[in-house]
């Protein structure tokens, strides 16, 4: 069962009037309103019918999943039905692989292996079955669907939070202060979502002059270009999911960001953008989906986020610097040049989610321009590079103009 989400309201109890503060459950279900019912099957708390009919599904099949599995659990099958259901498997199994003509022994020749009996025994026992389960050709075979990249197709697309239409509506106290708050278990350290916002600060923002003598620098604005598309690109290749590998994502961010992680000060919204389309189109990032599409892609996320406004921005850099401090708690003594730079990275988000929750929407409006202006310049300067590299190649084709695609 999910962890109960728990806020705090400030709301006088009209029926307590000695208790000025009350606790109250968000809805499991929509996660907009308080919960005011509880499921007697699995104890989820609901706030209205509309949540309980889309929830119940969910809860029967639950139930009569358990009620199938416990009732086969107690039959006794005798020696000869044992046996028989094993016959079943491994005929099922061979049949399976005279249609596979992808899976070849390393002879050139189709394999006739069947399922080894431990691993029968582990699916009639209900048991899950590991990597290490399975035979040479299958292994070969998860690979070779792994590299491909066949297996991705399984897994559900990931719909960015900015994106959503909660986003929208996202609010904050005067000092960036999260206004509704979870009560987080005490084990949750990667953050806790009221719904799919990343939730924002805890504690109220400091104003930037009271962290430094010095006023802001006037490249903030393009600095902070720079690390919303670092995040950007970071989630949508972790399909959302950092919290399964925050070192990795933590460092994707850092060699996508050059101004987390070269310590860099790009003067211009050209060079930021050119900096981090170079990396999103490196070798490195290729086989992930990276490339120049993607990269305009995140581009438009970008000045997505910026028409959110403060709030929105406010959330995502406090999100990023959860996803960098848990990051330190996993780096080993071994890494410590990598715990340096992730420090100071934490330190520039947190100075950098201060001046944003300052700003005027104004500052948002213009920088939005600037992107977009600035993309349209790259997507310009690329089509005539690719009419132009089309022209260069007509040119050298001996006989008919072969028209190719310019990735």
């Amino acid at each position: 069962m999910m962890p109960e989400k728990t806020i705090v309201t400030s709301e006088t109890s009209k029926s307590s009037p000695l208790n000025p503060s009350s606790t109250r459950i968000i809805c499991h279900v929509c996660n907009k309103q308080f919960a005011q019912y509880t499921c007697p099957r699995c104890n989820f708390r609901y706030c209205s019918l509309p949540c309980y009919k889309s929830h119940s599904v969910q809860c029967t099949e639950s139930f009569m999943r358990e009620n199938v599995v416990d009732e086969l659990r107690q039959v006794r099958s005798d020696d000869q039905t044992k046996t028989k259901m094993l016959e079943i498997l491994k005929r099922f199994h061979e049949e399976e692989e005279e249609d596979d003509d992808d899976i070849m022994t390393d002879d050139g020749e189709g394999s006739s292996s069947t399922l080894p009996e431990e691993t029968i025994q582990k699916i009639l026992a209900g048991d899950e079955i590991s990597f290490d389960d399975l035979s040479l050709e299958e292994r070969k075979g998860f690979q070779r669907a792994l590299a491909s990249g066949e297996l991705s197709k399984m897994i559900e697309p990931w719909d960015p939070w900015w994106l959503s239409s909660s986003a929208q509506r996202i609010s904050l106290g005067a000092q960036g202060k999260q206004l509704v708050q979870c009560v987080e278990d005490e084990d949750d350290k990667e953050g806790t979502f009221v719904s799919d916002i990343p939730r924002g600060p805890d504690a109220p923002l400091i104003s930037p002059s009271k962290l430094s003598s010095t006023k802001p620098s006037p490249l903030l604005p393009l600095h902070l270009v720079d690390v919303l598309y670092s995040y950007c690109f970071t989630l949508r290749i972790y399909n959302g999911e950092w919290q399964s590998d925050s070192l990795g994502a933590a460092t994707m961010v850092l060699s996508v960001s050059s101004v987390l992680g070269q310590n860099a000060q790009p003067g211009t919204m050209k060079e930021v953008l050119s900096f981090c389309l170079e990396q999103t189109c490196s070798s490195a990032y290729k086989s992930l989906g990276g490339g120049l599409k993607f990269g305009l892609n995140l581009v438009d996320d970008v000045i997505h986020l910026l028409s959110l406004g403060n709030a929105a921005l406010v959330c995502l850099l406090c999100d990023l610097q959860r996803l960098i401090r848990c990051a330190i708690q996993e780096v080993k003594s071994s890494g410590r040049d990598l715990k340096k730079k992730l420090k100071l990275a934490d330190r520039k988000v947190y100075f950098m989610m201060c001046w944003v929750n300052d700003q005027i929407p104004e500052v948002w409006q213009a920088l939005e321009s600037s992107v977009r202006a600035e993309k349209k310049s790259i997507v310009e300067l690329n089509d005539y590079k690719g009419f132009r590299d089309l022209k260069e190649k007509a040119h050298t084709q001996k006989g008919g103009v072969v028209i190719e695609e310019i990735e």
